[in-house]
This record gives C-alpha cells, sequence and structure tokens, in this order.
C-alpha cells in the first residue's frame, strides 16, 4: 500500500454539546454533555487513513504537557513526526450544537522550537499539507521533489493570503462551499490554475469534484440515523477519497468511499468512526 505524510496541527480539545449556540450577548446556556478528545485536522485525517489501511506518517508539533501525552497515546499506531513546541501543545474548546454547527475556540497555538522537520520523500507517495504555517517546508519539499501534494482549504473564502500558496501548489485541493461566493467557479478556476482534481463539500448536502475536461460530478451525504458529533466528518471524508484514489479506484467509487468515511466519523464522538 502507498504511504501517505500528513503535515499539519494536531490538538487537544474540550467539547462541549448544546442544544444551540450563544447568542452574542450576556447570557447563561447548559451543556447537555460534554468530553475531552483528540482533535485537529491532520489528527483527523491520520486516524481516518490508518483505519482505511493506508501507511501514514504525521508530522506535527506537540509540547511537552499535559495535552501532549494525551494526543501521542490517542495517535498510538501512527507514526509520529514530533517538532517541540516551545509553548505547550494545541488546545480548542468546541461548542457543539444539535445541528452540527461548531464555534472553536483555540485556547493555545504551539510555537515550534526551529522549523519542522521534512523526511526523506523518496517513499512517499502522497503529501497532504495541511493549513499551518509550520507545514510550509513540507509543502515546498515536495513540490520540489515532484510529490503529489493534497490540501484541504477548510473554510477558505477565495481571498485570504494564508491560504494561498497551498492552493497554487496542490495538485489536490478540498474546500468547504460555505464561504465561497460561487463554489462552481472556484472549482473550475483552480482547474485553469493546474489543479488536476478540486472537490467542495456542502456538509450534509454532500460534495461536488470536478477533473479537467469534465462536468461536476456531485456525491451525496450517506445517511445517518444519529448523529453523534459532527467534529471530524470532514477529514473523514477527505481520508475516504484519498484512500480510494490511492487503491486505483475511479472518481465515483472515490467520492462514495468519502461520505461512507464521514457518515461512520459523525456516528462516533472520536475522530475516525
Amino acid at each position: 500500500m502507498q504511504r501517505v505524510l500528513i503535515a499539519g496541527p494536531v490538538s487537544w480539545n474540550l467539547m462541549i454539546h448544546v442544544a444551540s449556540l450563544p447568542r452574542p450577548e450576556p447570557h447563561t446556556i447548559f451543556a447537555e454533555w460534554h468530553h475531552e478528545a483528540l482533535g485537529g485536522t491532520s489528527a483527523g485525517k491520520a486516524l481516518n487513513l490508518a483505519r482505511l489501511g493506508v501507511p501514514v506518517t504525521l508530522a506535527t508539533v506537540l509540547g511537552d504537557d499535559e495535552a501532549g501525552r494525551r494526543i501521542r497515546t490517542a495517535l498510538a499506531g501512527i507514526d509520529l513526526l514530533v517538532t517541540a513546541s516551545t509553548n505547550g501543545s494545541e488546545r480548542h474548546t468546541n461548542l457543539m450544537d444539535r445541528n452540527g454547527q461548531r464555534l472553536s475556540i483555540h485556547l493555545n497555538l504551539p510555537s515550534p522550537a526551529g522549523s519542522i522537520t521534512v523526511p526523506p520523500l523518496a517513499d512517499v507517495d502522497v503529501v497532504v499539507a495541511d493549513l499551518a504555517d509550520f507545514s510550509r517546508p513540507v509543502l515546498r519539499a515536495a513540490r520540489e521533489a515532484g510529490t503529489e501534494i493534497w490540501c484541504d482549504l477548510q473554510d477558505w473564502d477565495g481571498v485570504s493570503e494564508f491560504h494561498r500558496e497551498f492552493a497554487d501548489t496542490a495538485d489536490v485541493i478540498f474546500a468547504s462551499g460555505d464561504r465561497l461566493p460561487d463554489p462552481v467557479v472556484f472549482m473550475h478556476e483552480r482547474i485553469d490554475a493546474g489543479a488536476r482534481l478540486v472537490v467542495c463539500t456542502f456538509g450534509a448536502e454532500g460534495a461536488m469534484a470536478l477533473t479537467p475536461g469534465h462536468d461536476p460530478v456531485h456525491v451525496p451525504a450517506e445517511r445517518v440515523d444519529e448523529i453523534v458529533d459532527t467534529n471530524g466528518a470532514g477529514d473523514a471524508f477527505f481520508a475516504g477519497v484519498l484512500a480510494g484514489h490511492l487503491r486505483g479506484a475511479g472518481l465515483d467509487e472515490s467520492l462514495r468511499l468519502g461520505a461512507s468515511a464521514g457518515a461512520a466519523a459523525v456516528r462516533s464522538r472520536e475522530l475516525a468512526g
């Protein structure tokens, strides 16, 4: 099986589930339930790829603290390449409502003690460079080596310069359609700029994918009887599509594998169902 290198953030999260997200005014709300769990877009991708049988190495930044130790335990079985943080591990508090909407409060962002280690890429078939400044050296090394690059632009608005290098460098692009003025126009723009596959996700409405010379392909979200926690569903979808691609599946089948992985994730309190 082909190997994937992921570079990007992991975190330790306090997940607080509420009936609805708080209004922007002083008031009191009560949690329906809460728990602590592994978070971070790169952790979600790594766990889901491993669940699908894909060998994966995760390059990230961790502190020598309790959060870091919990993260390592939760990622047991994943090949980790850790750069030390000078100020502790990444932590979030996430408010999740009954509709799966999220308000994420970043409590701490890690500061790498020097440049992140870029491993040899000779035996890496795909590099996933997630949104973090410390991922940029891996992104650039992959481009120089000619390694296939997948990037998840998440809720990019198509304008923010923070995302620009990732968008311009990637061979395969995923993005949420939430903040894009016109997702179909965005997809065509990215294909015209050189991407070979662009996928826009729409939560419960599924996703669309575009390849050069073809019309967009739509995949519906897989129905689930009960949604437990939507956190990480997008990363699971990404991992399912990538796993299908690595197995030689066509686009339609890969998208269905992504939808299935996303459905498994929302049935679970964890990032991988």
